[in-house]
């Protein structure tokens, strides 16, 4: 029992235990506190994106790919070895019976323009999948910054929220205080307050708008962005473009897609011209070595396949038919691309333009007239209602000039995408 007891910590060891494990947790606490994660800017974001991507790590592994096809394009074709043996038995009297021995190498002879056109047309594979993958690089990377300028507006809208939710709480209070003191009816404070709530519901959801915006940027990325994080920037100001005749000439020659597209194309000509390349007869070299037990032969000849019955009519007829399909393809990715530009260019007017219409006076109209009205309530001009109404108002102009901020932020980065331009961060 003594051995027992000797062994169990006392009271005043559970004690110091106790207070340690506090001590070490507030000080880990207190470090975190002091220590924050700093917040991440856009281009931190996108390298990110960049390198942990699993979309865009397959479209790298198509580039392995189709620089496989190459060399499988550029290899020539293996010789054949023949070896054979068995008995020989002479069916004359006077003829030698033994062992007969065969070797026989045939090499297949490609013929140079059919070889060269296999690699032209393995060539363009590789460009198409480069194209491609810069195609995926920058619809990956125009998302990522959309989504990022999507939290800051957001941000900005919960911003708003708070000013509106702290300003209604102000004139609830005065309100209050007027009715206290008979200043004011009741019904006064009634609408205040119900106004407040409102302010309050619209503050919770400018708060969940922010959290929803940060995990649809987390899903693009993947666990590699930590929970929590902070973003750092700010919605760019509009910039100016050159004209639209000019953009179309420009996407034409620099959009991945129509490379992409173009690439097809030589690779379904390369095709076409291979399967008429390959109606010529293919000839194999042989050399034959055969020996009997009292006589060796030596042959040498070609072996020349006769197209007689299939004269490839099916392959070029099929090659045929795809470079005809790609053509297409090609038009139409023209067209698309022109369509999107010429949309994506008009909204990047209105945008630019509303934004120049808040920025040029209907925010200071907005503050101007919640002042006037504030203003004419203190004074008992005019009844918390107009106030009010005037508050909501402002608050209203604020968030379309948010939305405005971000819609041509929007219109920015679409017709960066367009242009193909490589997608930095801030600018």
């Amino acid at each position: 029992m003594n051995a027992i007891a000797s062994a169990t910590p006392s009271r005043g060891m559970w004690f110091f235990l106790h207070t340690l494990t506090g001590i070490i947790v507030f000080l880990v606490t207190l470090s975190a506190s002091a220590n924050p994660a700093p917040p991440l800017t856009l281009q931190m974001i996108m390298q990110l994106a960049e390198q942990n991507n699993p979309g865009l790590q397959a479209s790298r592994d198509q580039l392995d790919i189709a620089r496989g096809v190459r060399r499988t394009a550029q290899a020539y074709p293996n010789p054949d070895v023949e070896i054979g043996m068995g008995p020989s038995r002479t069916r004359q009297s006077q003829g030698q019976s033994g062992q007969n021995r065969l070797i026989g190498l045939s090499q297949p002879i490609e013929y140079p323009i059919v070889r060269e056109t296999r690699i032209r047309g393995a060539e363009a594979g590789i460009t198409a999948t480069e194209a491609g993958f810069q195609s995926a690089r920058i619809n990956f990377l125009a998302q990522i910054k959309n989504s990022f300028y999507d939290i800051l507006r957001r941000q900005d809208e919960l911003q708003v929220a708070q000013v509106s939710f702290d300003l209604l709480g102000q004139v609830r209070d005065r309100v209050k205080l007027r009715v206290n003191i008979g200043e004011s009816p009741r019904y006064e404070l009634v609408r205040a307050e119900a106004e407040l709530l409102g302010a309050a519901k619209n503050l919770e959801s400018a708060a969940l708008r922010v959290d929803q915006a940060k995990d649809a940027l987390r899903n693009m990325i993947g666990p590699v962005l930590p929970e929590g994080f902070e973003v750092a920037g700010s919605l760019q100001a509009g910039q100016p473009l050159p004209p639209l005749d000019a953009l179309r000439q420009e996407i034409m020659v620099r959009s991945p897609d129509v490379a992409q597209s173009q690439a097809r194309e030589a690779q379904a000509k390369a095709r076409l011209e291979l399967e008429r390349r390959l109606r010529m007869p293919q000839v194999t070299v042989k050399g034959i070595v055969e020996e009997d037990p009292d006589l060796r032969n030596w042959r040498i000849g070609v072996s020349l396949p006769l197209p007689l019955w299939n004269r490839r009519e099916g392959q070029i007829a099929e090659a045929a038919a795809s470079l005809t399909q790609t053509q297409s393809l090609l038009a139409q990715q023209r067209l698309t691309l022109l369509r999107e530009l010429e949309a994506t260019y008009s909204n990047y007017l209105i945008a630019n333009q509303q934004v120049a219409a808040f920025e040029g006076g209907l925010l200071k109209e907005a503050e101007s007239a919640v002042k006037v009205a504030e203003a004419a309530y203190r004074f008992g001009e005019r009844g918390i209602l107009d106030y009010l109404d005037a508050l909501r108002v402002f608050r209203s102009v604020r968030q379309d000039f948010l939305a405005a901020r971000f819609e041509l932020q929007a219109a920015l980065i679409q017709i960066e995408r367009l242009r193909a331009t490589d997608l930095p961060g801030e600018q």
